[in-house]
């Protein structure tokens, strides 16, 4: 029948992970996407740490491509080295045509191909874009890298979008210089010129990164969560994270804090530090307190693996 043969097309939610390394947002991220699965939800968990851990966390190979996981659960890691040299390979010119670029004046603008710092992050950013045109899923869930990686990663809309429209401009001046010169140095057919640099690519993602930017900031599509433990390092850092967050107008929903020790009567150790974990408790509850606050206990096992990951995201979200 018709309706078997159009495709289902969804309007997604995103849900954001960061934090400092170390505090659990790979096994948090993981929960959250099993839960939504298991609520009937098509789920997409992509991971943009070079650490990849989220194939440890399912305890299955994921790697660079699509890798269904479960019932309505899917994943990608995605590979900062391939990614980043897809994205060089798409938008910037060609290698022979640099020499003349340098005679017009704009050396400068070469440090973009590979010495510019955060290139990795605009070539993550790139697959970004990518993944979220897609309609074919109800949630697509980021696990982020640590912090500042993540910082980063998350200002790159005006970052990137300033950059692509110089880019922009340098290209289709070398076009027209080039038509000039076509007669003396062999630059090929006028027509194929525009295509080969590469503008029409350029205008595209400069209207994907302006639909990000909407996408980012709207609390009604974007969720982002931030992973803290109770001790002070990880809270003061997470403040910080939270007011540059604040400077970009990412909308935080959450706060959810992560490998809080049970009440063990038993263990003096673990009674000491369950009191001090208590009073740092205090003391978030304090300076979030416009936040939801998620608690999440810790295991006595590692939390990996579907049966475990099932049990945290119960305890987050049940």
């Amino acid at each position: 029948m018709l309706k078997n043969i159009i495709k289902k097309t969804r309007d997604p939610e995103y849900h954001f992970f960061a934090g400092k390394g170390g505090v659990g947002k790979t096994s948090v991220a993981a929960a959250t996407a099993l839960w939504f699965s298991g609520k009937g939800k098509k789920v997409l968990i992509i991971s943009t740490d070079p650490a990849h851990s989220l194939s440890d966390s399912f305890e299955k190979k994921i790697g660079g491509d699509l890798k269904k996981l479960d019932k309505n659960l899917y994943a990608v890691e995605i590979d900062p080295k391939k990614a980043m040299e897809e994205y060089k390979e798409k938008i910037m010119p060609k290698i022979e045509k640099i020499d003349f670029l340098k005679g017009l004046g704009m050396e400068d603008t070469f440090d973009y191909v590979g010495m510019t710092p955060g290139i990795d992050e605009m070539a993550a950013f790139d697959k970004f874009l990518q993944y979220m045109d897609s309609r074919e899923y109800d949630i697509i869930i980021f696990d982020t890298a640590p912090t500042g990686h993540t910082l980063r990663f998350l200002s790159l809309p005006d970052v990137l979008d300033s950059w692509v429209g110089k880019m922009i401009k340098i290209r289709m001046r070398f076009a027209g210089v080039a038509n000039l010169v076509k007669k003396v140095l062999p630059f090929g057919n006028p027509e194929e010129e525009g295509e080969s640099l590469g503008t029409g690519q350029l205008e595209e993602m400069k209207k994907r990164i302006g639909a990000a930017k909407l996408i980012l900031s709207d609390p009604k599509k974007t969720h982002y969560n931030m992973v803290m433990i109770p001790e002070a390092m990880s809270i003061y850092e997470s403040e910080r994270s939270l007011e540059v967050l604040n400077q970009y107008n990412i909308p935080v929903e959450r706060v959810i804090v992560n490998q809080l020790i049970p009440e063990n009567s038993r263990c003096d150790f673990c009674r000491e530090k369950r009191k001090m974990q208590q009073e740092r408790l205090k003391d978030i509850r304090k300076r979030f307190k416009k936040f939801r606050i998620l608690k999440l206990q810790m295991f006595r096992e590692e939390i990996k693996g579907s049966k475990t990951l099932t049990r945290a995201g119960k305890e987050l979200y049940g």
